[in-house]
Parts: structure tokens; sequence; C-alpha cells
């Protein structure tokens, strides 16, 4: 049997993948664009359901090329005399998959979540500043000021990431050569944020904190 006409059609799904993630990529900056530039609330929402709808087709892609893979594998191990309808069958398991859908899975959608977090901390860092401004603007640009700095190099960050475990920021660069550091002497990384009982930072937990790099950089250009 030959598979390469499945593999070439295989191969094309995945490439759809990637232009989900860069749809989801693109959605994500113009969330936080519509929350920078302080843009009605109904704006950001819809926002969410266009990456509520990626998020599907994403999770319905996989299960898309699982079925194929799975169809595919299950033929080439039993190797039966007469090939089965191949679409057929895929059909199945893709069904099978989705009628387990719930909407947990989303949790499990690294670009999703990476939204949701990244787009309340940018809610929390604007709209909490309005709140403490109208009580003491002094306060307000202190408390704010003390997000900037990295607890690594106590200077104002320039690339932020945070920790998805923990929550806490830090300057890329320096949180990355203390996990390397550490690694060299095997030893695990605790949270270098003051009071933070975590005691295993890894470089696979940290994500760019766009929220907080926006915030920063339009402090700075004040």
């Amino acid at each position: 049997i030959s598979f390469n006409a499945i593999d070439s059609a295989l191969s094309s799904l995945k490439n759809c993948q990637s232009y989900i993630n860069s749809g989801m990529d693109v959605a994500t900056q113009v969330a936080l664009d519509l929350v920078e530039s302080f843009n009605d609330e109904e704006d950001v929402n819809n926002m969410e359901k266009v990456m509520l709808e990626y998020a599907t087709m994403d999770r319905e892609l996989n299960h898309y090329i699982k079925a194929f893979e799975e169809t595919i594998n299950q033929v080439k191990r039993e190797k039966p005399e007469n090939l089965p309808d191949l679409e057929n069958l895929a059909q199945e398991k893709f069904l099978e998959m989705e009628s387990e859908n719930s909407d947990s899975d989303f949790q499990r959608n690294e670009k999703y979540m990476y939204f949701k977090d990244q787009l309340k901390e940018m809610k929390k860092q604007y709209h909490a500043n309005d709140t403490i401004e109208q009580i003491d603007e002094d306060i307000a640009v202190t408390r704010s000021q003390m997000n900037f700095i990295c607890p690594i190099t106590q200077m104002t960050m320039k690339r932020p990431v945070r920790n998805k475990v923990c929550g806490h920021s830090y300057e890329e660069d320096a949180i990355l050569e203390m996990i390397q550091t550490q690694k060299q002497k095997k030893k695990k990384v605790r949270c270098p944020k003051m009071g933070c009982s975590h005691v295993d930072v890894k470089g696979s937990d940290l994500v760019p904190d766009e929220a907080l790099k926006r915030v920063i950089d339009s402090q700075n250009k004040q």
C-alpha cells in the first residue's frame, strides 16, 4: 500500500495548524492593543470570541490528524488482505474524539491560555492604575513602578517573562542565566521574588509578558 498521498494530505493539514497559530498570535496582539488604547469592552470581548473559534478549529484539526494517523498505523499493523475504507474508519475515530469534547479542552491550548492570562494582566495594569490614581497619583506611580523592577537585576525590565506557575515576572536574560548556572550545579532555581514559595523555576514555564512590557514601554515614553 502506498501511503504517500495520505502523508502529503496530513502534511497539508499540519500547515493549516501553523496558520491557526499565527491567527491566534495576531488576535492576542489586537486584544492587547484594544485594552491599551482604552477601547470599548465589547471589542475586547469580540477578540476573545475570535480566540475561542481559533481554539475550537485547532482542537478539531488535531482530532482529524490524530484519527487519520491512528487509522493508518492500525492498517499498517494489521496488514489486511483487502484495504478497508480508510476515510470511513478515520471519520469514525474522528467523531468518537469529537463526542468527548468539553470546554476544559481549551485549558490545554497554550496560545488560548496565554491570551487569557495576558489579557487579564493587561486589564489589571491599566484599570487598577485608574482606580488608584483617583485616590493618590503618587501611590499609583510607585506601586506600578515596583512591578517593573526585576527581582534579580533590581532594574526596570526590558524583556519581561512571566512564570506560568507562580505568576511572577523577571528579566528574560537574568532568569535564563540563573537557570543555566544552577543547572550546571545540578540545583533547582527558587523563584527570586521575595516571599514566593515556588522552588523549581524551569525555562519551559516562562512566557513573554507582553502586557507588562507594554505598560513599561508606555511609562518610559512619558
